[in-house]
């Protein structure tokens, strides 16, 4: 199968030119401004933007909280990214039972997204304990798995002691891998949940309290600490906030540590004021960390554009208003975490990025695509359009308004966060592997066609940011 994109405008995270791209096989051939030859499928894109596809490295499909499923399996949750311009995700594993081996969720996981997944993905191995096995299982996974990124939390029931973060980091580091963090102070959270409960302050405006900014910006600070005793291994904070916790990345980069940082459109567009709104709209924004001050969210914008801030994702977990989080009236403590947003990620960040200049069209697709592609060992398969490179875009139309509703999206949500966002410019197409399996916000491809992406090892990596 041979597919040509003509007359587009091409955009990659350091280009911007009038040109085609030809694909064969699902894999790009060529890229110029006079592609000859024969094609069994031409798609002229004049008048739009062609980008490579997205990579979303933070989503929570198939997630089982103990009092809630999420509500996007890989089928759901695939096809709401791919009507949003994404064509690859990397998922963090939700924990499996206590004391199980690395691979129990490997395998758990693999059935999950076999036979469903419609674009292609990859995992974040999840660290629940640390002993000899677990340590000697990292290599493994990396070596016979291509996993070669692993996810420890500094809250819930999982969370680590310090030493095990140590021992867990000089192996990480050992085997050439890269240690994702979702960082926030165990403590502090339930001692002012308990607190809050305890006086009768339940309401949602209460999980943003009981989660504060500098609980984020002291984990922040303790596990960059913790990484620098080991000796520089590599972290990636998940889903910063704060600009407090902001902060210590700036200082870590500086002295020389390798610390990448994401954020995502949450914390961007959204606020603390949002928990205030009447009857049950206030528990839509229930999720870990919580959403912060306007401040925060500006300060993230300014990191953004600095470098400080390399990856946009998503945290893509939704649940129902009307179903999941109604366990959260009454008592916060009780609501499941989480917000949709796979779907509306590039949509949101062309829009009120790129279109109201908080940054350039390059540095969307760096921070949407290129970026998260690097950092996870996927560039230039992923994330790029290089001779060589996966037939993975999105053609995006930057003429096309669009008023984003709940009903015009693809997740099992009952909601989107955006409700009523005015949109300037969407996708119109795209492309996985060669395969045009979005037209028009409307899916047209296979259920199951994603295939597992074996990832390189960090220290393997050419072209770090």
């Amino acid at each position: 199968m041979r597919t040509l994109i003509k007359n587009g405008r091409i955009v990659t995270a350091g280009d911007f030119f009038q040109g085609s791209i030809s694909i064969e096989d699902g894999v790009i051939q060529e890229i110029g401004c006079d592609i000859s030859g024969s094609f069994d499928y031409e798609i002229d894109a004049a008048g739009k933007l062609v980008m490579p596809g997205g990579v979303d490295v933070h989503t929570h499909f198939n997630l089982h909280t103990g009092s809630a499923v999420a509500r996007d399996d890989f089928f759901a949750g695939t096809v709401a990214a791919a009507c949003g311009g994404t064509t690859c995700v990397v998922d963090h594993m939700g924990f499996g039972p206590a004391g199980c081996s690395l691979f129990h969720q490997l395998r758990v996981y693999y059935e999950y997204a076999k036979e469903h997944a419609v674009i292609d993905y990859s995992f974040h191995g999840v660290i629940q304990h640390v002993n000899s096995d677990i340590l000697a299982q990292l290599e493994d996974m990396l070596v016979q798995e291509g996993i070669a990124s692993f996810k420890q939390y500094m809250t819930y029931d999982y969370r680590l002691p310090e030493a095990d973060i140590l021992r867990l980091m000089e192996k990480v580091k050992t085997i050439g891998g890269i240690l994702t963090i979702h960082a926030e102070n165990h403590e502090i959270i339930e001692y002012l949940k308990d607190r809050f409960i305890r006086e009768g302050d339940t309401a949602p405006i209460y999980h943003a309290l009981s989660r504060p900014d500098y609980c984020e910006a002291d984990a922040v600070n303790r596990v960059i600490s913790l990484a620098a005793a080991v000796g520089n291994v590599p972290l990636y904070i998940v889903h910063l906030t704060s600009a407090l916790g902001l902060k210590h990345v700036i200082s870590a980069r500086a002295s020389g540590q390798t610390v990448y940082s994401e954020t995502c459109p949450q914390y961007l567009l959204l606020n603390e004021e949002c928990y205030n709104q009447e009857l049950d709209e206030g528990l839509k924004y229930i999720l870990s960390p919580p959403l912060r001050k306007k401040r925060d969210s500006e300060a993230l914008w300014e990191g953004i554009r600095l470098g400080h801030i390399q990856v946009i994702a998503t945290d893509h977990c939704p649940f129902t208003i009307a179903l999941d989080k109604q366990k959260g009236r009454g008592d916060f403590s009780k609501c499941p975490n989480g917000l949709p947003g796979v779907e509306e990620r590039i949509p949101l960040m062309f829009s009120e990025g790129v279109m109201k200049g908080r940054f350039s069209i390059n540095k969307m697709v760096e921070l949407c695509a290129a970026n998260p592609a690097k950092i996870f060992g996927m560039y230039p398969k992923k994330g790029a359009l290089l001779p060589g490179s996966d037939g993975d875009i999105v053609i995006l139309d930057p003429d096309k308004e669009v008023t984003l509703t709940q009903s015009m999206l693809h997740s099992n949500a009952d909601y989107t966060a955006y409700e009523g966002f005015k949109l300037r410019g969407y996708p119109v197409m795209t492309l996985s592997r060669g395969e045009v399996i979005v037209q028009n916000n409307e899916f047209i491809g296979q259920k199951g066609r994603g295939k597992f992406v074996k990832r390189q090892g960090f220290s393997e990596q050419q072209t770090i940011i």
